[in-house]
């Protein structure tokens, strides 16, 4: 009794198959095809070699210029630069990619600057740079105005905002991680070797009478902390390093400095750390200098040994690699500057360095030049 339906199913198998294989593509027989390779012919990423950043900020503007990226690929080449820190989010808020992150594209904060991500870092590698995306987290006065309910509230009514005028979202929001989640892997999935967070803290100027903190008993730096390992524990699996910008004097308080800052929740979740140690950024009479700015080595080198023992502990993750003033403020900073606060940095092992100079001014002035070039 079974025969008819069998033979009818039978029958359907054969139509199905041949329909499928109308349907695939046709191999030469001069080309045998390996199954794995029908399955997927592209590599699985890995996280890049441990690196030993000497790099330079550019903006995303000066990335995708051509003669800019082309006098920047130059001035590495023949000097020990071998590293770029490139925006994809910086201070306006804006993801300066086409972004396709679903609440990017629902608030429209996109303001592509860069629109092909993947071939600007193949043509960096290819050159063998690192290539780091720098993202800007809570200073973000987009996402502010399009979701003002995630962001800091001003007490006599609407959003807080800085001296600047630039609303602030707050690091107690979970959706504003997962939002800046979304984004890194975005950035990693494009091929960025390493996510540096920037702006990872509580707003520091501006009238902070007036802001409304809604983080209950937690203290600023645990709300930090749990923030450092979300994203640490998220993005684990992912072909890319992490690192955080934190301000220079967290290598030499401890205390959060009002702002949630402490080399203590970071060194066991970040692979690296870049304090950013502008001297020109410390106070007159800091280590009794009328002008720090002046005295560039004598910073750097007190910064480095109070902060040094952080890293140096067993549990230790992160190695430090600080921020390094290449503009003039303070002082001109000339090659002599710019060569001491390297040579303080490289006094401890696998310290890296990063120079930062907003308008992208970079000259040979305080490098090592290749031997090629001597």
């Amino acid at each position: 009794m079974r025969l008819p339906l069998l033979a009818g199913t039978g029958l359907v198998l054969v139509i199905l198959v041949g329909w499928w294989l109308r349907s695939q593509p046709v191999f030469s027989d001069e080309m045998p095809v390996v199954a794995s390779e029908v399955v997927s012919s592209t590599p699985v990423r890995s996280k890049p070699p441990a690196h030993v950043a000497k790099g330079i900020y550019l903006t995303a503007v000066a990335a995708a210029n051509s003669s800019t990226l082309a006098r920047m690929e130059d001035l590495i080449d023949k000097t020990e630069l071998n590293t770029v820190v490139i925006d994809i989010k910086d201070y306006t808020g804006y993801l300066l990619y086409p972004s396709q992150v679903p609440l990017a594209v629902e608030l429209k904060t996109t303001r592509p600057v860069l629109n092909d991500i993947p071939a600007l870092i193949e043509r960096l590698h290819q050159k063998n740079i690192y290539v780091i995306a720098r993202q800007t987290v809570f200073q973000d006065p987009i996402l502010a105005e399009k979701k003002p309910e995630w962001a800091f509230a001003r007490k006599s009514g609407g959003l807080w905002r800085d001296h600047l005028k630039l609303a602030w979202v707050n690091p107690a929001k979970t959706e504003v991680w997962d939002y800046n989640l979304a984004i890194a892997r975005e950035a990693i999935a494009l091929g960025f070797d390493e996510i540096n967070f920037d702006y990872v803290r509580f707003p520091s100027d501006g009238d902070m009478t007036q802001v409304v903190y809604t983080h209950g008993a937690r203290q600023r730096h645990e709300v930090m902390r749990d923030f450092y390992q979300y994203m640490s524990d998220a993005l684990s699996s992912e072909p890319a390093w992490l690192s955080v910008d934190l301000f220079g004097f967290a290598m030499e308080r401890h205390d959060g400095m009002g702002i949630g800052q402490r080399l203590a929740d970071t060194i066991e979740t970040m692979d690296y750390i870049s304090p950013m140690m502008y001297p020109s950024h410390y106070p007159p009479g800091h280590l009794g200098l009328a002008n720090p700015a002046a005295a560039p080595g004598v910073v750097i080198a007190n910064g480095m040994k109070k902060g040094s023992e952080w890293f140096a502990t067993s549990t230790a993750r992160a190695q430090v690699r600080p921020w390094l003033q290449a503009f003039h403020i303070g002082a001109r900073y000339d090659a002599t500057k710019i060569r001491a606060q390297i040579d303080a940095v490289e006094k401890y092992p696998n310290a890296g360095w990063l120079l930062w100079n907003a308008s992208v001014r970079y000259t040979s002035a305080g490098l090592k030049l290749t031997t090629s070039t001597l």
